[in-house]
């Protein structure tokens, strides 16, 4: 086995993967529902960037407030979500620590 064409190999590999999550990062996808009444943007990542909600569904002098909050809201779910997940991994993997940063899946 040629060490230093493995090592190479794993350089290009690490650079794809990081291109790859960079790209991730500016795509976005949205959502939609009740015909259009509700609309969610996230990034590719999963990330909530912005939601909108036809005046219609409430009041319009709260509409900003309430866009506000759901973001909020749905920041701290997923925030619960990684520490369960993380815990689960955790127990799943029988203490086995990753590195500081590493997080799973890959």
């Amino acid at each position: 086995m040629d060490f230093m064409g493995m090592m190479k190999q794993a350089q290009a590999m690490q650079a794809k993967v990081a291109e790859a999550q960079a790209e991730l990062e500016t795509m976005t996808v949205d959502g939609e529902a009740g015909g259009g009444l509700v609309k969610v943007t996230l990034s590719a990542k999963g990330n909530l960037q912005s939601i909108s909600i036809d005046p219609s569904l409430m009041k319009a002098e709260e509409r900003e407030i309430l866009e506000d909050l759901i973001v909020s809201a749905h920041q701290q779910a997923r925030g619960k979500a990684e520490a369960v997940m993380a815990e689960k991994m955790k127990s799943a993997m029988g203490g086995l620590q990753l590195p500081p940063g590493m997080k799973l899946p890959f």
